[in-house]
């Protein structure tokens, strides 16, 4: 019955940053505990795919924006119960999984985005549509720590907004041999950007649940001084895309009073 339904608040994450920072190490990690350890370009063997469900199916893959901005993965995953690896085609590959976040629970829609250069006219589309960003740099490249502020840049301009939820991640903490960039660096550029900063080790695991957790934290804050009120359980604000009906895990548009990321189970 309808009243005794329970509703799942989604988070659409993006994981954003330079070409071999550990994007898709990190995502792999949060999502598989499995840490990859070969670098694999998220763009690199690109075919059209349909979206592949791997776990429950009602969790459906394809929530994420244009289908046709997927693109396939030459890595398999084991999935759980309470968890979604999307297989799909082309600019990013999209990974969900449930988790309780300060005793709420929580569907995380992560995706994984080539950081290529060539295809940084392709970031406005899932910019658009992002509740919160990691901004991803190795330790070990002052280039990729450089290239945060013009993805910090571009969120705000296209989200036409002073300041939106962001997470500065400095990955491959366990290289401390081969640092280019001091943790000092990456704690002043978060405080420029006005948010918040972590290390992380996609090898070891290091901060890797704290680093995706933490955005879905500033996503929270965010929308609570957005809308000028604290959400209730379900987190039920409208989030920083703007309110809209909620679906249900059919993909069905509900009239009860939630919001439009929240998931009915």
């Amino acid at each position: 019955m309808a009243s005794a339904a329970k509703f799942l608040r989604e988070y659409k994450l993006v994981v954003v940053g330079g070409g071999g920072v550990g994007k898709s190490c990190l995502t792999i990690q949060l999502i598989q505990a499995h840490f990859v350890d070969e670098y694999d370009p998220t763009i690199e063997g690109a075919s059209l795919k349909p979206v592949l469900s791997l776990s429950d199916s009602r969790l459906r893959g394809d929530q994420f924006g244009p289908r046709k901005f997927f693109r396939r993965k030459r890595h398999h995953f084991r999935a759980s119960h309470q968890m979604e690896l999307s297989i799909a085609d082309n600019f990013l590959d999209s990974y969900r999984k449930q988790c309780n976040i300060d005793d709420e629970t929580a569907l995380l829609d992560v995706l994984d985005t080539a950081g290529q250069e060539e295809y940084s006219a392709m970031r406005e589309q899932y910019m658009r549509t992002g509740e919160g960003f990691l901004l991803v740099y190795s330790i070990t490249s002052r280039q990729s720590f450089e290239e945060i502020t013009v993805f910090q840049q571009q969120i705000l301009r296209v989200k036409d907004k002073d300041s939106f939820p962001m997470v500065v991640v400095g990955n491959k903490c366990d290289l401390e041999g081969e640092r280019e960039v001091t943790r000092q660096e990456g704690e002043a550029l978060a405080r420029s950007f006005g948010c918040k900063f972590i290390e992380t080790s996609a090898k070891s695991r290091l901060n890797v649940e704290k680093a995706f957790y933490d955005i879905v934290r500033e996503i929270r804050r965010y929308n609570r001084e957005l809308q000028g009120y604290s959400p209730g359980v379900n987190g039920g604000s409208s989030g920083p895309g703007g309110p809209s009906k909620p679906i249900d895990m059919d993909g069905e548009e509900r009239e009860a009073g939630c919001c439009s990321k929240c998931v009915l189970m």
